[in-house]
């Protein structure tokens, strides 16, 4: 059983964050992410580099992250971005690079859509069950409907970006596995399936 443990640890991937700002920083830091990660045979590296910004995610600044993840010894480097008013996940890509990245990974519209694609998380925030039949194709920006729900319900408004991811993942247990079951929530389930893939892939070695 020793042998067994030690060789699951040493069969582990290490996959290093860059995050596009202060929420996917949130979301993978969160407890219930990194306990999921590790389900996963994923060590998350720490720490998780945020950009601050989708202006930082470009060729000419990107380097000095990939420097600094670099120091952790990743075996993946992975970019968790939004698309907001990008012309498609392609358009992203292209203005990134994945030069010195493997994967890059873009929420559709934006991070917000993954935690309106969680039904659960939601009826914990909300206290009465709601289900956003499509969180990427919201009329405006997710957080915009966010602030609808909250005043379709009569919840106190979700305050900042920043307030409402850390009650998401904390007070709400938001769940990257519900957010890519929900069946309209695309960016979260290809999000979900390759770091899955990226954990057995590592077991397999």
């Amino acid at each position: 059983m020793a042998k067994q443990y030690i060789w699951r640890r040493l069969a582990m991937v290490k996959i290093g964050f860059i995050v596009e700002g202060d929420c996917e920083k949130i979301l993978i830091e969160s407890a219930g992410f990194q306990e999921w990660a590790k389900q996963q045979n994923i060590e998350i590296c720490k720490p998780i580099i945020n950009a601050k910004g989708n202006g930082n995610l470009l060729p000419s600044h990107i380097d000095v992250f990939v420097e600094q993840i670099s120091r952790t010894n990743p075996t993946v480097i992975v970019i968790l971005t939004d698309l907001e008013d990008a012309a498609s996940p392609e358009t992203v890509k292209a203005r990134i690079g994945t030069t010195h990245t493997n994967f890059v990974f873009i929420a559709i519209k934006a991070l917000e859509a993954w935690f309106l694609a969680d039904s659960q998380a939601l009826k914990n925030w909300l206290k009465t069950s709601h289900i956003e039949a499509y969180p990427e194709n919201t009329q405006g920006l997710p957080w915009d409907r966010v602030k609808e729900i909250a005043k379709q319900y009569e919840r106190r408004g979700p305050g900042s970006k920043v307030t409402f991811a850390k009650h998401m993942v904390t007070k709400n247990s938001f769940s990257i596995a519900r957010a890519a079951a929900h069946g309209a929530c695309s960016s979260a389930k290809a999000f979900h399936d390759t770091l899955i893939e990226l954990g057995q892939n590592s077991i397999q070695r």
